[in-house]
Order: structure tokens, then sequence, then C-alpha cells
């Protein structure tokens, strides 16, 4: 199975080995549109998984603020998604 997220008609992922967590697709980050992703200064904290780094995305002439995150650093229960990518804030993804 191949999933692919989506945001404002382009395409910034396509991978078939994501990790699901939570419901979120997290994919490798060679997977991952590099030219899409713009810092973000944005943290968040799980309480099992660790602390979060946020990219903005910018797709077809705009930009998504904070609608990717990742674990550098994540907690051992969460170890399986270290530096994976995963999508929100309206990035379609979709099993194909």
């Amino acid at each position: 199975m191949t999933v692919v997220a989506r945001w404002n008609g382009e395409e910034i992922a396509r991978s078939d080995d994501t990790v699901v967590v939570e419901g979120n697709h997290y994919f490798p980050p060679s997977d991952v549109a590099r030219s899409a992703l713009v810092p973000s200064e944005k943290t968040s904290v799980c309480p099992w998984k660790g602390t979060a780094q946020y990219h903005s995305i910018n797709a077809g002439g705009a930009i998504n603020n904070d609608a990717a995150w990742y674990y550098p650093e994540p907690k051992d229960a969460a170890s399986e998604i270290k530096d994976r990518i995963a999508f929100w804030n309206g990035v379609e993804v979709t099993e194909e």
C-alpha cells in the first residue's frame, strides 16, 4: 500500500513505508519533498512520544503554517517514529 500526502494541489510525500501512530501516517524523511518543508519554531509536547518539532509547508504558491511535525528525540515508547514526518491542518493523506 502506498500512502500519499497532498496539499494545495501538490504531492508532498509518497511512501510504502509509513508507520501509523494514533491514526497518523509518519513518513520516512527520504519520501517527503524537502523543498516543500519550511523550518518552524513551533514545538509541542506529547506525554508519551516526547517533544515534536514542526515545519510549515510551501506548496502551490501558499504556506500552511506548522502543518508537518516530527520527533527528533522521541521517548523510548515512540522510537519507531524518530525523524519521521506526519501531517495535519488540511493536508490530505490517502492510501492508494
